[in-house]
């Protein structure tokens, strides 16, 4: 791994994730960006997702003839890790190839909180590999989540 930056540090700190943790989730993001199938855009993303136990889960955008079909990476890896069992995230990585580099689309964010804290962090990679990095509340304020629903639904009046 690369050396890392006082802002790297920072932010772990900031985060309470450890610097490898966020340079391999960054990695993952980006290696998986290579495996987006997207024909019809030509605009590449992956993602990653860190696990409380320290697992790394990727997606990637999958695009369809049918544009409404397609899948954005961030749900992509969402769905791939609930299906595996997988319901709590720490960190989240998003790479592109743009700069400065993309944040999430907004059903993309929806879909994150449903699994994600407000205070995880969502590590957004550019083309040359720099990162801005947000909380998933400063992606989604004011946002709606399982917390605003009542536990047991067949009681609603």
């Amino acid at each position: 791994m690369s050396s890392a930056s006082p802002q790297l540090i920072a932010d772990a700190k900031r985060f309470s994730v450890d610097v490898s943790q966020i340079q391999e989730l960054g990695r993952k993001a980006t290696e998986a960006k290579a495996r987006a199938h997207c024909p019809y855009s030509n605009f590449r993303v992956g993602a990653a997702l860190l696990t409380p136990s320290g697992e790394y889960i990727t997606g990637v955008n999958v695009e369809n003839a049918s544009y409404p079909v397609g899948v954005c990476a961030e749900r992509c890896a969402v769905s791939k890790a609930v299906s595996d069992g997988e319901k709590v995230f720490t960190a989240v990585a998003v790479a592109t190839d743009i700069s400065p580099p993309a944040s999430p689309c907004g059903s993309c964010r929806q879909s994150l909180r449903e699994f994600c804290g407000l205070e995880v962090p969502v590590f957004m990679y550019d083309v040359k590999g720099d990162y801005v990095v947000m909380t998933l509340g400063e992606l989604l304020p004011m946002s709606f989540g399982p917390d605003h629903l009542k536990p047991d639904r067949s009681t609603a009046a």
